[in-house]
């Protein structure tokens, strides 16, 4: 089996995204972050995703994004809540961590050259993907090119492809995707700011975008939520 490397937030669409890639006949070595993140939770879901669907390894790299501020995800910012569709679509939300898509892909590509594989999977999304900029094709498109210009593998005649196979799903879409996979939803947290006991709130646009998922794909969100 080639071996490929997986960004495996805790989240839903990296959930389906790892289950995906082991679809496609790879050896999936999942990758996460503790980032500083205020959703710290979602790092136990990963590891939960990565035991459950058998990835080949699971590591989890250390990096601090607090340093840089900007962002509701590693500062003291508010998470928004409540937001109309019109109001996800329309702006990119304080919940955008700066470059943190550009940060994992590079830590993602260190990771393939060192295993010697040549394909990562992310779970970005352009449809359902709340007004982030390191989730559109443009970007994708862009980083695999710099991949194979920027590394030893790439100049000596390796091919590094970036694989996005929810680009273009709605979030249902990628749900009943998931559930023909066999991903326990169960396992995963999507929330940007859970409470104490580790609940989702139901509000955050993370939390709204899920939601809605499931009821377009005809079925009950099986994690519990606060309130």
């Amino acid at each position: 089996m080639k071996r490929a490397v997986v960004l495996l937030s805790g989240g839903l669409d990296s959930a389906t995204i790892l289950a995906i890639c082991f679809a496609q006949g790879f050896e999936p070595h999942a990758l996460s972050f503790r980032y500083g993140q205020r959703h710290i939770l979602e790092l136990a879901a990963a590891k939960k995703i990565a035991d459950s669907l058998g990835a080949a390894a699971h590591r989890i790299a250390e990096i601090d994004l607090r340093l840089f501020r900007g962002s509701a995800l590693t500062s003291e910012i508010e998470v928004p809540k409540n937001r109309s569709n019109a109001e996800r679509s329309s702006e990119i939300p304080v919940t955008y961590v700066p470059a943190r898509n550009t940060i994992f892909l590079s830590y993602a590509l260190a990771f393939a050259e060192t295993i010697g594989a040549s394909d990562i999977f992310i779970g970005v999304n352009a449809i359902d993907y709340s007004g982030y900029p390191d989730c559109r094709p443009e970007f994708i498109r862009a980083f695999e090119q710099l991949a194979n210009v920027a590394t030893r593998a790439g100049v000596e005649g390796g091919q590094f492809k970036v694989h996005a196979p929810l680009l273009r799903l709605t979030k249902a879409e990628i749900i009943r995707r998931g559930m023909s996979l066999g991903v326990d939803y169960s396992l995963t947290h999507s929330c940007y700011d859970p409470s104490p006991e580790g609940l989702a709130c139901g509000a955050c646009d993370s939390c709204a975008l899920r939601l809605h998922g499931f009821r377009e794909a005809g079925h009950e969100d099986p994690i519990a939520y606060a309130g």
